[in-house]
């Protein structure tokens, strides 16, 4: 997995599965644009793979709006000429809270970043792979995206329209040398299973990450790392034949056809 010579777009790249997936590429030869909300998380992720040796810039960025997306993919193409992978990676969590007791403001959020934000991501960033003849892009679905999850109604709503996002896609250009695919990870030792852990049960999150683990046949959270791995996989070479799919990684969870206990305060 050589990406010397190849830039790397990602978004949400501040932190977590962003974070590892952009020193990831920069660690094995790729220019990386680190794209985040938070512009303190977005340059610390930036500073971290120059330490390393790596290239990388910043651009803060609502991934929302069309503008925002629109001046990112268009800062990356004039920093370093072209585009070879886009991780479109940025999402939130949202509320835990039964449907019917959910807030419209906040399952708006949701679908604008974890759903909007992906279709905005592909709309401006294939013109720039068309036209150059190849691409790969890899959307950040979720375990969540293949099942349903109580009390998620945004997320899960969100996540399953990634993953026909994802198939769309591939499906308008796998003709023109551009493969589209998807991940889909379970719990993540992220700040947002930390969030989900605390909104299950703020009097005691730490029972709740047991209660996810031991759900798991491996036993535990995935790494952002191992994460990365897949997207890594995806967009290189080893996967010249690979599109219009997607990629479990949750320890094995969604193989058992079980879905981790839900704990409640």
């Amino acid at each position: 997995m050589d990406f010397t010579n190849k830039v790397a777009l990602i978004t949400g790249g501040g932190g977590g599965i962003g974070r590892a997936t952009s020193l990831g590429f920069a660690l094995r030869g790729a220019k990386v644009m680190v794209v985040d909300a938070d512009a303190e998380l977005g340059q610390a992720t930036v500073d971290i793979i120059t330490q390393r040796g790596g290239t990388s810039a910043f651009v803060q960025a609502d991934v929302t709006k069309s503008g925002s997306v629109r001046e990112y993919v268009e800062k990356t193409v004039a920093l370093y000429g072209r585009i070879d992978c886009f991780f479109n990676n940025a999402g939130i969590e949202g509320k835990v809270v039964p449907i019917q007791d959910y807030d419209e403001a906040v399952f708006d959020q949701v679908i604008a970043v974890n759903l909007k934000g992906v279709f905005l991501g592909m709309r401006y960033v294939l013109p720039v792979m068309l036209k150059q003849g190849s691409g790969a892009i890899v959307n950040t679905a979720s375990v969540a995206g293949l099942f349903g999850a109580p009390g998620m109604p945004a997320y899960v709503a969100s996540k399953h329209g990634v993953l026909g996002l994802t198939k769309v896609a591939s499906a308008d250009v796998a003709a023109k040398g551009i493969r589209v695919n998807a991940v889909c990870p379970g719990p993540v030792e992220t700040r947002m299973m930390r969030s989900l852990e605390a909104q299950r049960n703020p009097n005691d999150p730490e029972g709740v990450h047991a209660a996810y683990a031991a759900g798991i046949p491996t036993g535990r959270y995935a790494t952002p790392e191992e994460i990365a791995g897949a997207v890594l996989y995806l967009c290189s070479d080893l996967a010249t034949d690979t599109t219009g799919t997607h990629i479990v990684i949750d320890g094995g969870r969604s193989g058992t056809g079980g879905v981790a206990p839900q704990r409640r305060a």
